[in-house]
């Protein structure tokens, strides 16, 4: 379905500019929200038993075994634009979320593809691996903006957290002006966008990576081309600008295949990935991140 096309014609029908329609869907993502099915139709499960090529092993990290957290037939998933996810097949997510929040190599964690017309079996469960109960979900479409295009309350936003214009970075303040200058009828396109699609989903395919994961990633980026010569040494009182200038960046690279909802005091966990590698299928190429909130 052309999403786009259907935000445009909303925005257009509400009287904002086209240049200004075309400017904020740049930054607009459709993702897709996984909760309980109800009476829908089933895109996938959340625990149980996997069902596995035959003769594969369950996924492992050395003699640990990872859980099942969930996964998704991709063929029964709405299909989004600009988010090159296998026409068919099976997507299978295993994490040991603990080991992989202490460990942070992301060998706790693995993504399996099983593609359509493999012959597969329900795998039997090693022992010592933990098997969640089972239930099955459906999916529903979700907008989702990058953080410092969110919608924050009066008093404290996400990324704005507390800044006074001489306190923000001067990329922080280039995209202020942005936000002023060239998205003025900013609140009516993200109220537009959060009425067409609106989800509470407890997991998401697609959209934005998780901005503590493209932070990692940028502060890595930055320091690996730093020591390799590839760019002048940052000085300290300017690396929080250019860390933020690498993080925009980098969101155009990566996307989110999957990502728990956060949830405070319990683990959740993000995997990304870079859009050539999805659409390659290399979804061994993800990166997970498992994080836990608490005091």
């Amino acid at each position: 379905m052309d999403h786009r096309g259907e935000f445009r014609r909303a925005a257009l029908e509400s009287g904002v500019p086209d240049d200004e329609v075309s400017r904020f869907s740049r930054h607009l993502r459709v993702s897709i929200g996984l909760s309980g099915a109800g009476g829908g139709h089933p895109v996938g499960q959340f625990g149980g038993l996997p069902r596995l090529p035959v003769g594969m092993k369950w996924p492992s990290a050395g003699d640990v075994p990872l859980p099942l957290l969930f996964s998704v037939d991709c063929g029964a998933l709405p299909r989004i634009d600009g988010f090159d996810l296998p026409q068919d097949g099976t997507l299978l997510f295993f994490v040991d979320q603990e080991m992989d929040h202490e460990d942070r190599s992301g060998r706790y964690a693995r993504v399996v593809y099983v593609p359509d017309g493999t012959e597969t079996a329900v795998a039997k469960a090693p022992d010592s691996v933990r098997v969640r109960d089972r239930f099955d979900v459906g999916a529903e479409l979700s907008a989702e903006l990058p953080l410092w295009l969110q919608e924050g309350d009066d008093d404290w936003h996400e990324y704005w957290e507390d800044l006074d214009w001489e306190d923000m970075s001067p990329f922080q303040q280039q995209l202020v002006r942005y936000m002023e200058n060239d998205l003025p009828h900013l609140d009516e396109l993200r109220d537009l966008a959060y009425g067409l699609w609106s989800s509470d989903a407890r997991v998401f395919i697609g959209g934005y990576a998780d901005d503590e994961v493209i932070n990692s990633i940028a502060e890595q980026t930055l320091a690996g081309r730093e020591k390799a010569g590839e760019i002048p040494a940052i000085p300290v009182a300017t690396w929080h600008s250019h860390l933020e200038e690498e993080k925009h960046r980098l969101t155009s690279e990566w996307i989110s295949l999957a990502g728990e909802a956060h949830v405070y005091e319990e683990y959740y966990t993000s995997f990304v990935i870079r859009h050539d590698d999805l659409a390659a299928a290399r979804v061994d190429k993800a990166l997970p991140v498992t994080t836990f909130e608490a005091p």
